[in-house]
């Protein structure tokens, strides 16, 4: 009712329909974390990690293929092969270093922007030509031009001041605008004269491990290495390259990043250590735990894959599966949904070469059940992904999380009513609440029911949300407690195909 009725006549007021719509979360955001020759590092909480859509990012912000990058190669082939949206997360070794000034008094009064050798190449120039409208009595100002010679990027930055809480302030500029270069605070209390000079001193470092990743002290606290994702508000497959090219990832890091994956409702697509060259390695006596604890959130698959390497004349080289396997993942959810298993003939490996070992049926047959994901090698196809379970999927197990389809449909599920029940609390919890929530998420699962999302001929069969006196009780209302049931049956893929075939007896009447 209007608040005040002061005149005799009609009154209109608009009334709230209730409808609070529920839009589902993305489903192939792809969080990469390891080592590249250039960019933002874990520690810079104001630019990691960094969101990045085409490989043509990657190059211009984190410096493109490195031999020395495992990563950067996943970057690629993840993008070669249909993925749209990374999370990139650069981790230095402790011993890398950032470029400096070399000749000023203070060598820090500038440096490069982040760690690396990439800083050796960035020559700075200033000159005092400033604009003789702006009055400088003190000599203050001064115009800076920053070029990367390696990268062939130039940066100006024109009447900067030396004089700290000035709105031109050097290092406050450089820190807001440049990706190349800082300033220090505070600053020296005197310009910098008129010349060009390369910084120097620069180190990429060694290659990255388990303390810089997953497992050092105070790496969640400090939200670094894999934990720089919580600067992230969203994310749905995890994929850790190599350490090094000759170095595989560890245990206790794959065991970390997926123990953080369940956290945040993600996948953890799992390399295959190089030391696996067949069926038998991968079915030996504590092979599989031996490299990873087995998760309903995490998905191995073997072998390797084999790429031209455009760094080494394009000679094949064994590459980690993970950034090739997330692209087929990203590229069939765009196109059939994130509950069609990205397996099959239709999941090729875009630019795949070949595997490193040519899986035969029977010998996929010894893995699939082991809950290993074979990549095979058709004559007609090429390279295609050909499993689709998670390391809960082996039949031993006998595991409600067995398909990753399956999972990946779950958690797609949690996230989406997550977020789109928020506006829920502190409403008052009674049946007008329940009835909302049960229209908003029952229009919603209806919208995926009609994608085929789910099995069943009717909405009925195909899920249910329930939200009543029956799953809330008297007691709960005390508590401010409400609860929704929501349930829906999966689909599952087919992973044998029988097919039964009989020789008829005698000559059909006619």
């Amino acid at each position: 009712m209007p608040a005040t009725l002061s005149y005799p006549g009609v009154y209109i007021e608009e009334i709230p329909s209730g409808v609070h719509t529920i839009i589902g979360v993305a489903t192939s955001i792809t969080a990469f974390v390891g080592r590249a020759s250039r960019g933002p590092v874990d520690s810079d909480d104001k630019r990691s990690p960094v969101r990045i859509f085409s490989f043509a990012e990657y190059e211009r912000l984190f410096g493109g293929l490195s031999a020395d990058s495992p990563m950067s190669f996943a970057v690629f082939q993840y993008f070669l092969n249909g993925g749209s949206d990374a999370l990139i997360v650069r981790v230095v070794h402790s011993d890398a270093q950032t470029a400096q000034t070399p000749v000023l008094p203070d060598p820090a009064v500038f440096s490069a922007a982040n760690p690396g050798d990439w800083g050796n190449h960035v020559q700075l120039t200033v000159d005092h030509n400033i604009d003789p409208e702006i009055p400088d009595p003190s000599h203050a100002l001064f115009n800076l031009k920053v070029e990367d010679l390696g990268a062939r990027v130039t940066e100006t930055f024109l009447n900067v001041s030396i004089t700290a809480g000035d709105a031109r302030f050097v290092s406050d500029v450089l820190f807001q605008s440049s990706n190349l270069l800082r300033g220090a605070v505070p600053f020296p209390n005197q310009r910098p004269d008129e010349k060009t000079f390369t910084l120097t001193g620069g180190k990429d470092g060694s290659a990255v491990g388990a303390d810089e990743i997953a497992t050092g002290a105070n790496l969640r606290r400090d939200k670094k290495g894999l934990y720089a994702l919580e600067r992230a508000d969203l994310f749905n497959l995890l994929c850790v390259p190599p350490f090094a090219p000759d170095k595989d990832v560890d245990k206790s890091t794959w065991d970390a990043a997926v123990t953080y994956a369940k956290e945040r409702r993600a996948v953890v697509l799992v390399d295959p250590p190089g030391s696996w060259k067949g069926p038998s390695d991968v079915s030996a006596s504590g092979a599989i735990t031996g490299v990873v604890t087995r998760s309903e959130n995490a998905a191995l698959f073997f072998p390797r894959i084999k790429f031209a390497n455009p760094l080494r004349q394009n000679r094949p080289e064994d590459f980690a599966p993970c950034g090739a396997v997330a692209g087929v993942v990203g590229r069939t959810d765009a196109s059939r949904g994130v509950w069609k298993s990205a397996a099959g003939i239709e999941a090729t490996l875009n630019g795949a070469l070949g595997l490193s070992v040519n899986l035969s049926d029977p010998e996929n047959g010894v893995i699939n059940p082991l809950g290993v994901n074979a990549l095979r090698n058709f004559a007609n196809t090429g390279p295609v992904v050909w499993g689709s379970r998670t390391l809960k999927g082996a039949d031993s197990l006998a595991n409600e999380w067995k398909y990753l389809a399956v999972r990946r449909m779950a958690l797609f599920l949690e996230e989406s009513l997550y977020r789109g029940t928020q506006w829920v609390v502190f409403e008052p919890n009674d049946e007008p609440l329940w009835a909302q929530i049960r229209l908003n998420i029952g229009a919603f699962m209806q919208e995926l029911f009609r994608q085929g999302a789910f099995q069943g001929k009717s909405p009925r069969e195909a899920y249910f949300v329930k939200c009543d006196s029956e799953t809330t009780t008297q007691a709960n209302i005390d508590a401010g407690i409400v609860n929704i049931v929501v349930g829906f049956a999966p689909l599952k893929p087919a992973e044998f195909v029988v097919l039964q075939i009989q020789q008829m007896a005698g000559t059909p009447s006619t």
